[in-house]
Order: C-alpha cells, then sequence, then structure tokens
C-alpha cells in the first residue's frame, strides 16, 4: 500500500503473536536494531486477555515509547480494547491507557486498531478476536491513515 501511495519506507513487522507488554519491553532492542524512522507500536491487547494491571501495561509501553523516542524514531501508538466479558471498570481503565500515552509522548493515536473491522461479517476469525485476510486490509489502511501524515514521499 505504502509503495503504491509513492511512499518507499521498508516495512518490518516485529510483532509477536501473544507477546505482552512485558514481551515487547524485552525485546525492544531488536526493533531498535532496524534504526527505525517511523515504529507503529501497538500492545496491550495480551495483557488485557490475561487480566494484568493496567498500570503494569501502561509503564511498559511507556518505556517502549521513551526508548524509541530517543533513538530517534517516530512512534505512533495503536490502541486495542478487551471483549465485553472483562468488566466496565477494567476496559475504561484498560481503554484510557491509550490516549493518556499518546497526550504524556505526543504521538499519534489510532484507539481502535480494529476500527471498522471488529464486527464486520468475514472480518473476523472465528476467534472473535483477530482479523481475517479481508479484515488485515481494513487494518493497514487504518495504520496507513495513522502514520501517513509522518511519512515522506
Amino acid at each position: 500500500m505504502l509503495d503504491a501511495a509513492g511512499y518507499h519506507y521498508r516495512v518490518v513487522n516485529e510483532g509477536v503473536s501473544g507477546d505482552t507488554t512485558k514481551d515487547g519491553l524485552k525485546r525492544i532492542g531488536r526493533v531498535l536494531a532496524h534504526k527505525p524512522q517511523i515504529v507503529v507500536l501497538e500492545f496491550g491487547g495480551n495483557d488485557g486477555l490475561r487480566g494484568l494491571p493496567v498500570s503494569v501495561a501502561q509503564q511498559n509501553i511507556a518505556s517502549m515509547i521513551q526508548r524509541l523516542q530517543r533513538s530517534g524514531a517516530k512512534v505512533a501508538l495503536a490502541g486495542i480494547s478487551l471483549p465485553p466479558q472483562y468488566g466496565n471498570d477494567y476496559i475504561a481503565r484498560f481503554d484510557s491507557m491509550y490516549p493518556a500515552l499518546a497526550k504524556q509522548f505526543h504521538v499519534p493515536l489510532l484507539p481502535f486498531i480494529l476500527q471498522d473491522v471488529y464486527g464486520v461479517e468475514g472480518d473476523i476469525q472465528s476467534d472473535g478476536v483477530h482479523p481475517t485476510a479481508q479484515g488485515a486490509q481494513q487494518v493497514a489502511a487504518n495504520v496507513e491513515e495513522l502514520i501517513q501524515p509522518m511519512m515522506k514521499k
């Protein structure tokens, strides 16, 4: 999508399925080794699904953002939410973590990476959480819109 739009960036996916923010913090050096210009940071969902303290996830994400920004990378933050069975209070605390981090570190935010995907027939796998190949196309469009102002042709 980026190439077609005239943006010539090398895209590296360092995401690991099932990773928590603690795991991401442990391997942030792998990301930094690429000397990235732009990083889309999307973490927290697995912390939330495990019912881990929101404050711990928020601190881990903050540490990742700080390390990335110190390296000179531009950071964009993509959030996620949780299924309703996690309870309104926990979900509210969880969901508010992303805008707070975006404000604290002055980074652009996509509050819900599954925007226009979640609840759309054919876009979410039978697990009710992960996008299908069709849904991934919309996720990519969401991310492209998030980072477009950060890119140069």
